[in-house]
């Protein structure tokens, strides 16, 4: 299994906002995806600003790229995500579940 981690930030003024949004529209996107096993979805509130973390978990890395395509390693942008977030990561981290 693989874990692919995306980071985001936006200011604490979104944090309903947002975090709807990543409720009705990202997490339906991802359980909707073959290879697809699970997902967690963390958030910190620090000075003014909100810090997302998105750990989900995949069959392998074929799974991601149906849900990515090609460029597996870039974090996904919907038109929402540019109006919220600060310093949208462009890439994502991934890395081998060795054990759970």
């Amino acid at each position: 299994m693989i874990a692919r981690i995306w980071e985001g930030k936006t200011k604490i003024e979104y944090l309903e906002t947002y975090q709807k949004i990543i409720i009705e529209r990202d997490i339906p996107d991802y359980r909707k995806t073959k290879g697809f096993v699970k997902l967690t979805f963390l958030k910190r509130v620090d000075k003014g600003y909100t810090y997302f973390k998105l750990v989900t978990i995949w069959q392998d890395l074929a799974a991601i790229k149906n849900f990515t395509g090609a460029n597996f390693k870039e974090a996904i942008a919907y038109e929402d995500d540019k109006k919220y977030l600060i310093d949208f990561p462009g890439t994502v981290t991934h890395f081998e579940v060795f054990a759970e």
